[in-house]
């Protein structure tokens, strides 16, 4: 695939060692660093002087942590083209995994697509397991899922409903509501079996609750930012309602045609399907 088509950008905070494993990962598979953005969200960990020693597309060192939507807004700016993919700082690629990506967006003429998640701890071969599964699953789309782990989103979405809320404080809600956006206005994604990642598990989000002194259970952003969809209750109860059941009929279907499902997650050395 012709390098201008795509841009990649992910944001950081601290948490070197996943920043350095995802950008080895993605080495070791072929990708060119000229093609990333990385946007340091006040790092003081060693961060930015590792992120200096790469060939990257864009570095952007903001001041503090001005949140995901701030960040991912700047990256996706930094280097534009036809198709910029947006992800998380934990998570490790996979061979093709990007080719494979645009490839099934564009073959399904969808505009956002994600790929497929193992997660949790890495201990299992994911090389091996996403070789093996992309053969067995490359088929597989569950269209209207979505996910923001990992999003290839093409040019068109951003001219028709603009990027993410740059708003510090929604603190990991900023996906929800980009999601929601697109929905009405009927934008097309998926989720695809072409594509898998290894995803560590929401790292950065952990390590800023425990800086703000919030149990693992407790939401990080703004207790209220749901208001921001301008759903009433019994509407937002619905449609978590229609997603969960989307959710559970896309498993029993892929269990049953497959024996595994584009989501799964690593229980005590073991796969649990999602």
């Amino acid at each position: 695939m012709n390098p201008l088509k795509y841009a990649v950008t992910f944001a950081c905070y601290n948490q070197i060692a996943y920043t350095r494993q995802c950008v080895d990962s993605m080495v070791k598979h072929g990708f060119d660093l000229s093609r990333l953005v990385v946007v340091d969200n006040g790092s003081s960990d060693g961060t930015r002087e590792y992120l200096e020693s790469l060939p990257l597309g864009g570095r952007i060192f903001n001041n503090g942590n001005l949140g995901c939507g701030v960040a991912w807004n700047q990256g996706a700016l930094a280097l534009q083209a036809e198709w910029t993919v947006v992800m998380n700082n934990d998570v490790l690629v996979c061979e093709n995994w990007l080719d494979n990506l645009i490839n099934v967006a564009e073959k399904n003429n969808l505009k956002i697509i994600s790929p497929s998640l193992i997660e949790g701890p890495l201990d299992y071969d994911f090389d091996a397991f996403a070789s093996s599964t992309i053969d067995k699953m490359h088929n597989v789309l569950r269209l209207g899922g979505r996910h923001a782990v990992c999003l290839a989103v093409h040019n068109s979405v951003w001219q028709e409903i603009g990027y993410f809320q740059p708003v510090p404080k929604l603190l990991g809600y900023e996906d929800t509501l980009f999601f929601n956006e697109a929905e009405k206005a009927g934008i097309a994604c998926a989720i695809t079996g072409a594509s898998w990642l290894h995803h560590y598990g929401s790292v950065t989000q952990t390590a800023m609750k425990q800086e703000r002194g919030l149990a693992a259970k407790d939401g990080l952003g703004y207790r209220y930012n749901y208001r921001l969809l301008k759903q009433s209750w019994l509407e937002r109860k619905l449609r978590k309602m229609a997603r969960l059941k989307q959710a559970r009929q896309w498993r029993d279907d892929e269990l049953k045609n497959h024996g595994m499902t584009l989501h799964g997650a690593r229980v005590n050395g073991d796969f649990r399907w999602q």
